[in-house]
C-alpha cells in the first residue's frame, strides 16, 4: 500500500537536500528566508532549519530553532505542499519577534512561496482576441 502524502511536515536532514532547497524559489521575511523546492519523489512535505553562527552562540541558535520549529507546527499542516521541500533560513529578528509575528512571517512566506510556484505552473495567456 502507498504511504500517504497528506499530514504534517516531516523534518528535512540530508545536506543533499538543504542544498536543493536552496536552489528552489525564497521567500522572505523579517525574521527568515523560505525556501522550497520540489522533492527527489512525491511525499509529505519536509522541512529544515537552518541558523548561522552570525546569530549568536549555540544556546541561541537553539532557540531559535526551537522558535521556528514551533511556529511551523502552528501553521495549518494542510498549507504546506505534498512533494516539496523547505528549508527555513532564520535571521535575527527571529529571536526578538513575538510568536504571533513569527508565525506571520512564516505564513506569509509560505504563502508567498505557493502564489509564484501556481504563476510559473499557469500556462501563458494569449492576449489576441
Amino acid at each position: 500500500m502507498p504511504e500517504r502524502v497528506d499530514g504534517p511536515p516531516r523534518r528535512l536532514k540530508k545536506r543533499a537536500d538543504f542544498l536543493r532547497a536552496g536552489k528552489g524559489l525564497r521567500s522572505h521575511a523579517t525574521s527568515l528566508t523560505l525556501q522550497s523546492a520540489p522533492s527527489a519523489e512525491f511525499s509529505p512535505p519536509r522541512l529544515g532549519f537552518t541558523t548561522t553562527k552570525k546569530l549568536g552562540g549555540a544556546v541561541i541558535r537553539n532557540r531559535i530553532r526551537r522558535r521556528l520549529r514551533a511556529a511551523a507546527a502552528a501553521l495549518p499542516w494542510v498549507d504546506w505542499e505534498a512533494g516539496h521541500d523547505y528549508v527555513a533560513l532564520a535571521r535575527s529578528d527571529a529571536l526578538r519577534r513575538g510568536f504571533p509575528e513569527l508565525i506571520g512571517d512564516l505564513a506569509g512566506a509560505l504563502a508567498r512561496l505557493k502564489k509564484e510556484r501556481a504563476k510559473r505552473r499557469a500556462p501563458p495567456k494569449n492576449d489576441q482576441v
